[in-house]
């Protein structure tokens, strides 16, 4: 978690932004520092210059002395250049459904100042310097979360930003102090002027990817989180289970030497050891177990196999993420040095619409596999001796144990694998007279991950619970009692240990997580985990440091 007290300014310039940088400043309100190198702002100023020349030249330039889209063919007149910027606002001013959270906002500012910076973009650095001041002074623009399919990029998203941080009319409204006003209002009590597009600006701050790729630099980042606690409950769930941590001998795993394979396997076994509730067999030792089989079934014994390309596959989306953010993306892109534009597609999505659509699919993955894992948990055929539905008091024939939890997790996981389904391979358009005839659906497919990653948040809540119901469970069987801080590995004891502290809740030789029905509310405990998750509060640290 960021400890903002000890950061400074982030530096915004010509160094490559990370997603943590984004995080930062879309999270936890960062403060941003616009450069004010001299090289730079030239180019700034070159391209601007390159554009104002065009435009009283009367050069054919799209966007600029020309119409928009399909009516490209029309020819704009220097007199109407300034006019035509303004209109394209306005026209997108479209939206519709319900604001994007405040922070996808604000990564899609920084972002898009980002990517004005190389000087491709033909526009003033004082509109760049508008967004560093709106981030600073947090005052946010409202951005409906639906209307873009991400050909042209993000243009009704960015629309609304850029009519708020130019004081375009007094439709444009931002949040402001908590409260909801004119940007116009806004923009008084900033003593800032509204300012007058000036040719391409508008199709300039229109025309790319920043919003889509905020969200989706947001959703990767707690993917991060996401995956660090799932692998915290599958140790759990081995250590509640008795399972064998051979399965994760790195001799396996150099036989098929995948690089997500070797990190799961490693990862396990450190999650594991030195944990009492294992069965150490590192050694290469495998003894019958009566009536269980002398290995795991395979929800234990492929972990590092079936969460090898998912680990792969999120960190290939990070760097696709990181490129996008550090691009340029509008069109046309303004080569001012050898007195040049060129027309291009940098505004289409398509990175981030597919990555989102995988990292669903991925989130779907990781939730049938818990779902197994679960499964074996709370069934006294597959659980090597655990209760059935992991009840806690056995004298008391009315006492269902987790019973009801497991149906909550299953109407969870259906869910996550729902939104698995792709967007960006389906549902074409023939936008504006068919001129955006592909599409990316990037903006459409971040929001519908947003959605996944909150009930994968939700979903581990509950996986959480099974987990260290079981090991306190399994301790019962194995030396008497009910306190299984005494033998769960460090790792996962520092795990067990937070979450019963969130929860209100001390580690018990008499007692497991849960003895009676009665005892608790499960769905307060869900509650209470979600919000911990979500916030990457302490049961995530717990983890982090471990991972």
């Amino acid at each position: 978690m960021f400890e903002l007290k000890k950061i400074d300014s982030l530096p915004l310039d010509t160094k490559r932004l990370k997603i943590d940088d984004v995080v930062s400043v879309s999270k936890f309100h960062r403060s941003v520092r616009l450069t004010d190198d001299a090289v730079v702002q030239d180019k700034i100023e070159a391209s601007r210059r390159y554009i104002s020349d065009a435009v009283n030249k009367g050069k054919p330039i799209y966007g600029v002395t020309s119409g928009f889209g399909g009516m490209a063919d029309v020819v704009i007149t220097p007199e109407e250049a300034y006019a035509l910027q303004a209109n394209l606002v306005q026209y997108h001013k479209v939206g519709a459904g319900k604001p994007l959270p405040k922070k996808d906002v604000r990564a899609a500012m920084l972002i898009r100042a980002k990517s004005h910076l190389r000087g491709a973009s033909g526009i003033r650095y004082e509109l760049i310097k508008r967004l560093e001041i709106f981030l600073n002074e947090d005052v946010i623009p409202i951005v409906p979360d639906l209307g873009s399919i991400g050909a042209s990029g993000d243009l009704t998203p960015l629309a609304y930003i850029t009519g708020c941080i130019t004081g375009l009319s007094d439709s444009f409204q931002v949040e402001m102090r908590g409260k909801k006003i004119p940007a116009t209002e806004a923009l008084q009590t900033l003593n800032l002027e509204t300012l007058v597009l000036e040719p391409k600006e508008g199709l300039a701050m229109m025309n790319g990817t920043s919003v889509m790729t905020g969200i989706a630099a947001n959703l990767i980042h707690d993917t991060d989180a996401i995956l660090k606690l799932t692998l915290g409950a599958h140790a759990l769930f081995a250590q509640g289970l008795h399972a064998t941590n051979q399965s994760f001998h790195p001799f396996i795993h150099q036989c098929k030497p995948h690089l997500g394979q070797k990190w799961v396997a490693s990862e396990m076994i450190r999650l594991l050891k030195d944990s009492g509730l294992i069965r150490h067999e590192l050694d290469g030792s495998h003894d019958y177990r009566g009536s269980e089989p002398i290995q795991d079934r395979y929800s234990l014994r492929c972990l590092p196999q079936f969460l090898s390309p998912i680990l792969e596959g999120i960190q290939s989306i990070k760097k696709q993420i990181e490129v996008e953010l550090n691009s340029t993306t509008d069109n046309p892109l303004i080569d001012a040095e050898n007195q040049v534009s060129y027309h291009g597609g940098n505004f289409l999505g398509q990175h981030i619409g597919v990555a989102m659509d995988q990292l669903r699919y991925y989130n779907a993955l990781l939730s049938k596999h818990l779902d197994a894992q679960i499964s074996l948990l709370v069934a006294p055929e597959f659980n090597n001796g655990l209760s059935a539905s992991l009840k806690g008091n056995g004298n008391k024939s009315i006492n269902m144990g987790m019973k009801g939890l497991q149906i909550t997790s299953n109407s969870i996981m259906p869910l996550i694998g729902f939104y698995g389904n792709s967007i960006a391979d389906r549902f074409p358009t023939h936008a504006e007279q068919f001129n955006q005839n592909i599409n990316s659906q990037g903006f459409g497919s971040a929001n519908l991950t947003r959605e996944s990653n909150y009930l994968m948040q939700q979903y581990l809540s509950t996986a959480l619970l099974f987990g260290i119901q079981a090991v306190d469970l399994r301790t019962k069987s194995l030396f008497g009692h009910y306190d299984a801080s005494r033998y769960l590995s460090g790792p996962t004891r520092a795990l067990y240990l937070s979450i019963k502290k969130l929860l209100g809740t001390q580690p018990s030789e008499e007692r497991p997580f849960l003895w009676d029905d009665s005892d608790r509310s499960l769905d307060l405990d869900i509650e209470h985990l979600f919000t911990a998750i979500k916030e990457n509060g302490p049961v995530t640290e717990s983890i982090n440091g471990h991972l």
